[in-house]
């Protein structure tokens, strides 16, 4: 058996465990990372970039249709196949070989095959050949092997054939009927990019669109969605799915009502992919969402296991996974030198905004786009909030960006302190805005200077004035 020796070992090449690496490697350290499939990981082949590379293409043409003048210039419908030849390459045609040349250039070492801890500080790696190598980390073991999608317990569902996400994501054809089941950011986004295909789309939505957002989002894409021709069905909870001999997918739900489609998608929730790494050799259940302290350490993890994105269901987010990432290298380069450990609020080596400040962007139509706690959620924290509304399409610079501009924005403000600690935008294009709210809650700038923050004219953004003038001096 093959011995190696590095200062940390990563087990998942994913973005987030390829940014721990990065980070070690950055500060002085060697690095090796395990992959069991591609480099990249799922937002590179499955998620991030080939699902919004789905959506772009009808947001564009709509986009287009909501001005007089392009909209006389545009004729026909979206090619199907040239925005799935355009997703292909976002997904590098699921070949990880450019993946695999930046881990070279970064001095990162690479170990495909299946990793699993033996023992402290020591993952084996298993090739598909068989053949076995044994990794010894110096310092730290770090866990980034992300989640994959939930697969609940409706009877005949497995027999059936679903889609997760990543079927959904690298489909070879557009289906003719597709029906979803789940109501969240998956089902909402590719409800939208299915739909704007041609697909003739139903969502299983139970516990209604978007239930994690404010209620007006969920609200805006429900409306949307429907005249699009989407069939959202709220409440429809699916309680049996069979394929029968022609292809076909029965969905049964609890109101007796039945959902023929050619596919269906489930998109319920997510598990942690750590049932098969060796965690019985550290002391810990395997299978289990693995709980870490600010500082990313595994809790009874023996202090030198630490867990990275997903897979500590923080957040499940691929841009919080990479700054949990430059958290969890910059603190085991930290305490591998001796030096001090900055792991107080907003601290260098603690992940002070996964609690108080995570940004997110749902690719719907129309986009919803926040930062920090909900209002429900502020209240239920015990927080003395008031919230701010306004109609985002009585903004001028909407009103310029598309004819009949229909969107709204809240702020969720806490009342003893004077800061925003929430902010959502639901409406066409409202990706780009979300950085400024982001940069006012990580910042805590109190209302009374962000008076002097003045949007320009006219733009969207004149929404801050609105919100603020809203809320009164």
């Amino acid at each position: 058996m093959t011995a190696f020796e590095y200062d940390v070992v990563v087990i998942g090449a994913g973005p987030v465990g390829e940014n721990v690496a990065d980070r070690v490697v950055q500060g002085g350290l060697t690095a090796a990372i395990v992959e069991r499939k591609l480099v990249g990981g799922e937002c590179s082949y499955w998620a991030c970039m080939p699902t919004k590379a789905l959506l772009r293409s009808a947001s564009a043409l709509r986009a287009a249709r909501q001005l007089p003048g392009a909209r006389e210039a545009v004729t026909g419908h979206l090619d199907a196949a040239a925005v799935l030849g355009r997703r292909d390459s976002f997904a590098s045609q699921w070949k990880d070989d450019g993946q695999v040349s930046w881990l070279e250039s970064a001095g990162i070492a690479l170990h495909r095959g299946q990793g699993r801890i033996r023992s402290a500080r020591v993952v084996q790696v298993t090739g598909v050949d068989g053949v076995t190598v044994t990794l010894t980390a110096r310092h730290a073991v770090v866990v980034a092997t992300g989640s994959s999608a939930l697969l609940p317990d409706i009877p005949g569902l497995r027999e059936a054939a679903p889609w997760s996400s990543r079927e959904a994501a690298s489909a070879a054809s557009v289906p003719r009927r597709l029906a979803i089941i789940g109501g969240g950011v998956v089902a909402a986004e590719m409800a939208t990019a299915f739909g704007a295909l041609g697909s003739s789309v139903t969502v299983l939505a139970r516990d209604g669109v978007l239930p994690s957002a404010e209620p007006f989002a969920g609200e805006l894409v429900t409306e949307s969605l429907r005249e699009a021709g989407v069939s959202v069905r709220l409440g429809a909870n699916a309680v049996s799915v069979s394929r029968d001999d022609s292809g076909t997918v029965h969905v049964d739900t609890a109101d007796g009502e039945q959902v023929e489609a050619d596919e269906v998608l489930v998109a319920v929730g997510r598990i942690p992919n750590t049932q098969d790494i060796g965690l019985e050799n550290a002391g810990l259940a395997p299978g289990v969402w693995l709980a870490v302290d600010d500082t990313l350490r595994v809790v009874g993890g023996g202090g030198w296991l630490y867990a990275a994105g997903d897979v500590n269901r923080r957040v499940l987010l691929t841009h919080q996974g990479k700054y949990q990432a430059r958290a969890a290298g910059d603190v085991i380069v930290a305490r591998a030198r001796g030096e001090k450990v900055e792991d107080g609020q907003w601290g260098r080596h603690a992940v002070t905004a996964d609690e108080r400040a995570v940004p997110q962007v749902i690719f719907t139509d129309p986009e919803v786009a926040s930062v920090g706690l909900t209002a429900a959620a502020a209240a239920a924290a015990g927080l003395r909030i008031r919230v701010v509304d306004y109609d985002l399409g009585s903004v001028a610079g909407s009103s310029l960006h598309a004819d009949g501009y229909k969107g709204h924005a809240r702020m969720v403000v806490d009342e003893d302190r004077k800061v925003i600690i929430g902010f959502t935008l639901a409406g066409p294009d409202v990706a780009e805005l979300i950085h400024a709210a982001t940069i006012a809650v990580v910042g805590e700038v109190p209302l009374d200077r962000l008076w002097h923050a003045v949007p320009a004219y006219p733009t969207v953004s004149e929404v801050w004035l609105r919100l603020l003038e809203t809320y009164g001096r």
